[in-house]
């Protein structure tokens, strides 16, 4: 009994996912307004949220220092989509090297803000609050207040199109579902390695049928998502990029010194400094890192509005910083996950999405989502409480 409370404790947010997908799909299908699990329209969603997704990865490693945030990633999306613009549609430079200069300008961008917290220690707050207004302003500036637009098809096939590519439907089901069968086979295969090794090391591990029951639902969960994007135009590439993200930086925080200094930091700057952890460098490092993935959402978003505008990235960083934090990070820092944070933003996309296709009101929405947000740090804030007592 004890290990299932803490296997539904650690999954709350997985679980508020399933039943809110359930919910807007049978409440949308009641109001005969079509279907949430339409193929193309989770094909919008991966879409529409993608940009989400990188940034609540980096913003996550912000928020792991000690509960502190990046308020200028907005602007800094807007200034890369700017110079993106900039090279490949008025001056025509190579593809290639417009995306590693955006690329460059999103990571120096970064690590000036890293530089000015880390090394000067101006509060991560002041910082990024004034890059809020400076690369925003400078965006403005590159663009002369106008929107530039539409980029060639060579640079938005990167970001837009759909793997595989083939006209014939039932092949790209095969495929698809092909492809899906193989990532399920490999995460059960890293679950059972990882429990095998976890047991010889005399940790504690979730009993097997908890275990199967998490195996079985979450490649059912691949196979089913798999089988809606079959069935409209394949893998969108942009989820590619985002899962390539996800594992890459899911592997760094729980498998790499570093990503664990991360961790240390947020839990006691003080005691990880006494310990040998070079905190300064950390925090550098989580705030440039941050930079590079604003540069990269950038790429992403202007390909999928095939424009770069001064408006670029409004908002963006109230939908980052509520994905973590409903995904499970502490907003004292030191608690959180990259899983976590993809499930927030997905959890965010699926509001979204559900409630504009019900119809309900702007306003509303945002009512919602403030809401939620609340509730889900209230929710943390009250457990630890809990723990101390």
């Amino acid at each position: 009994m004890q290990r299932v409370k803490s296997f539904l404790k650690k999954n709350t947010m997985l679980i508020a996912l399933i039943v809110i997908v359930i919910l807007f799909q049978v409440l949308i299908i009641a109001a005969g307004k079509g279907s949430l699990l339409k193929p193309q329209n989770v094909s919008n969603i991966i879409a529409q949220n993608s940009y989400v997704v990188i940034l609540a990865t980096g913003m996550l490693l912000c928020i792991l220092t000690g509960g502190n945030i990046d308020l200028s990633i907005g602007s800094i999306v807007a200034l890369v989509g700017a110079v993106a613009g900039t090279l490949i549609i008025t001056m025509h430079v190579n593809v290639y090297l417009a995306i590693v200069i955006c690329l460059m300008t999103g990571t120096l961008i970064g690590g000036i803000q890293a530089y000015c917290i880390a090394y000067v220690g101006i509060p991560p707050f002041i910082a990024t609050l004034g890059g809020m207004l400076l690369w925003r302003g400078l965006a403005q500036v590159i663009l002369s207040g106008m929107t530039l637009a539409p980029y060639p098809q060579e640079y938005l096939k990167y970001f837009t199109s759909f793997l595989p590519m083939t006209d014939d439907s039932v092949l790209l089901l095969t495929i698809t579902i092909v492809i899906a069968v193989v990532v399920c086979a490999v995460f059960v295969v890293s679950e059972l390695t990882g429990r095998a090794n976890k047991i010889k090391k005399t940790y504690t591990v979730e009993s097997k049928p908890v275990l199967m029951t998490k195996l079985i639902s979450i490649c059912a969960v691949i196979l089913t998502f798999a089988y809606l994007l079959g069935n409209y135009k394949g893998y969108p590439v942009v989820l590619i990029i985002i899962a390539v993200v996800v594992l890459a930086y899911a592997y760094f925080t729980n498998n790499t010194v570093p990503g664990r200094y991360l961790y240390a930091l947020g839990g006691n700057a003080k005691a990880a400094r006494l310990s040998g952890v070079n905190t300064k460098k950390m925090m550098f490092f989580a705030y440039t890192n941050m930079g590079f993935l604003c540069a990269v959402a950038a790429l992403v978003c202007v390909a999928r509005f095939n424009s770069s505008a001064p408006s670029l990235g409004s908002g963006y960083e109230l939908d980052a910083i509520g994905a973590c934090f409903i995904g499970g990070a502490s907003a004292y820092g030191g608690i959180g996950t990259v899983g976590g944070s993809v499930i927030g933003a997905i959890f965010m996309g699926v509001l979204n999405n559900g409630m504009s296709i019900l119809g309900v009101d702007s306003n509303w929405q945002q009512a919602v989502k403030g809401f939620v947000l609340v509730a889900a740090v209230a929710f943390d804030v009250i457990s630890k409480r809990k723990v101390r007592v």
